[in-house]
């Protein structure tokens, strides 16, 4: 699909339609997480681009605390599932993590998945990034930073969950360091950064992955979003 086709958002529009999906449609931040929606769809796209099948592939996911780690948490729960050899390593210690992200991480613990407060990455055949989402405020620093650098120099495929860490989504403006991603899986709609010419070299493929956003909110927001998921859950955004 020619990303031409649909409205891109940007950051405040975001920050908007997930306000309206949880508080005025009651759709959760989990179930926005969840097996139907952020965490299924990255598991997926993760298994296409290993060939279809997870089974005995080393996968490390960089989780941050907030909602983008949460998905990469619910993303590990599922390709471990899946039969995947998965290492969760963490931009925190775990008792920093709250909320959502903390029921997730409780999860993983009690089935025994490897969970690490490092900057130095395993070995692996995909490392998926779920560091920093589209709240990115200023230049990634710490642990963040350190695990951005320690993934790009790892030479392995990088998919990154709505947007490369360390990319503004508004701009399109490329931090030091950022994610540089082989594919990146926007949610509900493109971010106006990720079509940028600036952006082009850290996102890779763009894909968009369903959340099951309401007709009804993209209307209140001035927004017509043609019906992209009618065929498939994923949908391949071409440059």
């Amino acid at each position: 699909m020619n990303h031409l086709t649909l409205p891109a958002l940007t950051t405040d529009q975001m920050r908007e339609m997930d306000r309206a999906m949880i508080q005025d449609i009651g759709i959760t931040l989990t179930q926005m997480m969840d097996a139907t929606r952020a965490g299924r769809h990255l598991a997926a796209l993760a298994r296409e681009k290993l060939g279809g099948n997870v089974e005995g592939k080393r996968i490390v996911v960089l989780a941050g605390r907030g909602n983008n780690g949460g998905g990469g948490l619910v993303t590990a729960r599922r390709l471990t599932n899946w039969g995947a050899q998965v290492c969760m390593v963490l931009a925190a210690s775990l008792n920093e993590y709250r909320d959502v992200p903390a029921h997730q991480l409780a999860i993983l613990q009690k089935m025994g998945v490897k969970i690490f407060h490092v900057v130095t990455l395993p070995p692996a055949d995909l490392i998926l990034d779920c560091l920093i989402g589209y709240g990115l405020s200023g230049v990634p620093q710490g642990t963040i930073a350190d695990l951005i650098r320690a993934a790009n120099a790892s030479g392995t495929l990088i998919i990154s969950l709505d947007t490369p860490s360390g990319l503004d989504t508004t701009t399109g403006e490329v931090s030091d360091p950022c994610i540089r991603a082989n594919a990146t899986l926007t949610l509900a709609l493109p971010k106006v950064g990720l079509l940028t010419e600036s952006a082009r070299a850290v996102v890779g493929e763009l894909y968009v992955g369903d959340i099951s956003v309401p007709t009804r909110v993209y209307a209140v927001m001035g927004l017509q979003v043609p019906n992209i998921f009618a065929e498939h859950e994923i949908v391949h955004i071409n440059d």
